[in-house]
């Protein structure tokens, strides 16, 4: 039985729809009111004419940005999705919530701002409102999403924790939260099957928990995590990108990571220490693995040949560098090779070898003198070589 507020209610709506709404129009009085709270709460940035045709006198499925299934909307896309558009400004109503078909959600980059509605459609399966000035912490409504594969909320002010439920969701594949000012720990025991997991530049803490074994795609770079990920990284033997850099993470890195597919590995600026034990050659020829700023000791590994691109600078290996490596930067194959700031002995280069115009080596602060003249970048400091006494009797100060 109905209550008398909800009798109410519905005959206003079917009252409006009659008299308001155009012959033309199918759409269902929900969503048409829904559409309007829409059209008040944001405006087109200078520039931008995306609600131009969203004129209420004709039939609201053809405005720009809507699609319509039968009499319900079931696509939003706002703002002038072309190269260069200034986008919206405004707010998201709450009355977003009410579109109950709706399952895909989208907003160009511009300047709206207040919060994340407190409710969304619950059969939302796509939801991307990135490089926007969107604040206030994640609803933990979001959770409630169930059918949720893609989340995108780059580049916004908002704050507070990531909801532990939002990284359980059974379909979720996508999660991007990078460059938000979102703090406290990664959810423990992330069970969605995320294929992409982007949680960059935030003020995040705590260790790098439990994650699936179906990433393809994971940074947590600029963060504040600390810990080891010696009995982390060992189950994500599918990633093609990892991006750990800029933390506080320490300990020793599991040689089996660099046979894993990967193409970009980057744990620069941590405290990573001991020495590369690789688990085999880089299976992608032509990679790009940056290791510099951390504290790794003993012996180039010879099975880092097949980078593109490696940066070992500011660490403390020793020895000669492999010949594989020496031969490959002459071959042209590693475009760029940082060694500086380290304690090596020997870069064995032939006397009819040179490096080939283009590629990039330095070798600067070293136990030798380079072989080659070649640029440095300027982090590697004016000095050719270290003093003989850092040098001697491996005492390893600098």
């Amino acid at each position: 039985m109905q209550s008398p507020e909800v009798r109410v209610e519905a005959v206003l709506l079917v009252v409006f729809f009659v008299v308001f709404v155009p012959a033309s129009a199918i759409l269902h009085p929900v969503d048409y009111l829904v559409l309007q709270s829409i059209r008040k709460s944001l405006a087109d940035l200078p520039g931008s004419a995306f609600f131009a045709t969203w004129d209420f006198t004709a039939d609201p499925c053809a405005f720009a940005g809507v699609v319509c299934s039968g009499d319900r909307v079931v696509a939003l896309s706002l703002g002038d999705p072309r190269a260069g558009s200034p986008g919206l400004s405004g707010s998201l109503p709450s009355s977003l919530a009410r579109l109950s078909a709706l399952e895909e959600l989208s907003l160009v980059p511009g300047l709206v701002a207040g919060s994340l509605p407190a409710a969304f459609p619950p059969g939302l399966r796509f939801l991307a409102l990135a490089s926007n000035r969107i604040s206030g912490p994640l609803p933990h409504s979001l959770a409630a999403l169930r059918g949720l594969r893609t989340l995108d909320l780059s580049n916004n002010l908002l704050s507070g924790n990531i909801p532990t439920a939002l990284l359980r969701l059974p379909e979720l594949r996508t999660v991007i939260l990078a460059h938000n000012r979102l703090a406290g720990p990664v959810p423990a025991s992330v069970a969605a099957p995320l294929l992409r997991l982007d949680l960059r530049s935030n003020a995040l803490t705590g260790s790098v928990p439990s994650l699936p074994p179906s990433l393809i795609y994971l940074s947590l770079a600029s963060n504040r995590l600390s810990g080891h990920v010696d009995r982390v990284l060992p189950r994500l033997n599918r990633l093609s990108f990892l991006d750990l850099s800029a933390n506080r993470l320490s300990g020793p890195i599991p040689g089996i990571l660099f046979t894993f597919p990967i193409s970009w590995l980057q744990v620069q600026r941590n405290q990573f220490s001991g020495p590369l034990r690789l688990g085999g050659p880089l299976p992608v020829s032509g990679a790009t693995v940056d290791l510099s700023y951390n504290r790794f000791t003993g012996k180039v590994p010879a099975e880092l040949a097949p980078a593109g691109r490696l940066y070992l600078d500011f660490n403390r290996f020793e020895g000669d560098v492999p010949a594989a490596i020496v031969d490959r930067v002459v071959a042209g194959g590693m475009r760029v090779l940082y060694l500086h700031h380290n304690y090596l002995t020997g870069f064995r280069i032939g006397t009819a070898a040179s490096v080939p115009a283009g590629t990039s080596l330095c070798l600067q602060y070293n136990c030798l003198v380079p072989p080659v003249d070649a640029p440095c970048p300027r982090n590697a400091g004016p000095r050719t070589a270290r003093p003989p006494q850092q040098c001697a009797g491996g005492g390893k100060k600098g």
